[in-house]
């Protein structure tokens, strides 16, 4: 991975932003920081890519505050980065042009609950915690959990997915509508609440996964889910990599409407044991959920289990009971640390792929053939229902030689995939550290088709520049 994709963006000349900044300054007040803690806060801090800080922030707490701050910055060319919590893994936080972070935090409020239509319109700032926490007496939930109590705003910008995926889907199937500050600082509205529409083109998912490269999202309109009557979770224990993935894909054919399953591979179990505190064997592991009334649940468990069975499973490890559902699912979110703390003083380099379910075992056991044969570790956790599998890499990135070589198995690892018809990431997103693989998958003229698009809906390259599209 050339560091060099990393510092292409051109600056914006001195005086024009600090006319920019004076200019917010007299707009907001204490509001505006330019503090160097404050900015490095805002900087990329996950993984290995370089922090790079932003010259000033503004905490905004309306839109008003977005459109003010585009409007100022636009015209003078200053570049505008939104910043949700701050989890997304391939720097997309990242300012390598300089310019202004808003941060949206205080931008957290739930605007309207539709319970009859199952929906809600919120915030960006917002985050999936906070907002389960609202919908909880009303019997709702929002479905989509990707570990970090990551904003929603930063959700849908990066098309964030997770364990739920299976059966709930993405942040893609997840967002109705939107509204988005773009480049002169006015607001498209992009749908309505209706549950499926043939008007024109579908702006939703335009924006949906663009990383704040095309505007600035201010207001969500999201589906919600009924909180099932009955939640059922099981450890799994397989002999192989291979006998997990099978059960999985047997499971999926034969219409199972699994909630989560999700594979560790016995290093990530191991992990998880020494973390979490936990005494689950040491191989192959799927963790499930189930979802639905009692009976619903029970005939389901019964089904995977025979199927499991037939792949080379050991059994079950029941979860009834919420609090040890909660610890399960903890560990299983907790695997990122559960990695780094397998090696102190190492960076866990957080990367992920996606392939077709059927290529799935093979993905993953000529991955960590690889990752052997390379003199790596790093453990792999994949949400198996939809193909998708996480590598954390341990490396020392004061060691050059070590880089070098964590560097060349990501390359592999991606080119793995897409040779598999799979993709360089399906969730992690572009960002800065994926840009140079995207090219190879789509092509040129979806890449051309990519510009054209970021040149019509902001043409002074003023949002998030340097994320997704490769440098010219």
């Amino acid at each position: 991975m050339s560091q060099s994709v990393f510092t292409t963006v051109a600056r914006p000349r001195a005086t024009a932003l600090a006319d920019a900044i004076e200019a917010l300054a007299a707009r907001f007040g204490n509001r505006l920081v330019t503090s160097q803690a404050v900015r490095e806060q805002h900087a990329h801090t996950t993984t290995w890519i370089p922090p790079q800080p932003p010259d000033a922030v503004v905490m905004a707490q309306t839109t008003a505050d977005i459109q003010d701050v585009v409007r100022i910055c636009a015209p003078r060319g200053v570049p505008v980065i939104a910043f949700g919590t701050g989890t997304s893994l391939e720097g997309q936080v990242n300012a390598p042009a300089g310019g202004v972070c808003i941060d949206l935090r205080d931008m957290n409020r739930v605007l309207a609950v539709h319970s009859d239509d199952l929906d809600c319109v919120v915030e960006p700032g917002i985050t999936r915690k906070m907002l389960n926490e609202h919908l909880r007496d009303q019997g709702l939930f929002f479905p989509i959990d990707p570990g970090a109590d990551a904003s929603l705003g930063g959700m849908a910008a990066t098309r964030a997915s997770g364990t739920n995926a299976v059966r709930y889907g993405t942040m893609r199937d997840s967002v109705l509508a939107l509204k988005v500050v773009r480049g002169d600082g006015e607001i498209v509205t992009t749908g309505t609440r209706a549950k499926k529409s043939s008007a024109g083109y579908d702006l939703t998912h335009l924006f949906v996964g663009a990383e704040g490269t095309l505007g600035i999202i201010a207001e969500i309109t999201l589906r919600l889910r009924g909180i099932p009557d009955t939640i059922s979770a099981a450890a799994c224990s397989f002999g192989s990599v291979e006998g997990a993935c099978r059960a999985t894909i047997l499971a999926i054919q034969t219409g199972i409407p699994l909630a989560r399953i999700e594979l560790l591979n016995a290093a990530q179990v191991a992990a998880c044991n020494a973390y979490s505190k936990l005494t689950l064997p040491e191989t192959p592991l799927l963790l499930l959920e189930f979802h639905g009334s009692e009976v619903e649940v029970a005939e389901q468990t019964r089904m995977f289990g025979e199927i499991a069975a037939e792949c080379g499973s050991s059994g079950f490890e029941w979860a009834t009971r919420p609090e040890d559902r909660s610890r399960l699912w903890q560990a299983r979110h907790d695997a990122y640390w559960a990695v780094k703390a397998l090696r102190p003083g190492s960076q866990a380099i957080a990367t992920d792929v996606c392939v077709p379910i059927s290529r799935l075992a093979d993905c993953v056991v000529e991955t960590e053939d690889d990752m052997k044969a390379s003199g790596l570790e790093g453990p792999i956790v994949g949400h198996v229902g939809d193909g998708n599998f996480h590598c954390s890499l341990l490396c020392d990135v004061s060691d050059p030689a070590e880089v070098t070589r964590a560097e060349a198995f990501i390359g592999r690892l991606v080119r793995r995939a897409q040779a598999m018809d799979g993709t360089c990431t399906g969730e992690h997103g572009i960002g800065q550290g994926k840009q140079e693989y995207l090219a190879g998958e789509l092509g040129g003229a979806a890449i051309d088709a990519m510009r054209a698009l970021k040149k019509a809906l902001d043409p002074q390259n003023i949002f998030n520049p340097g994320k997704i599209l490769p440098p010219t």
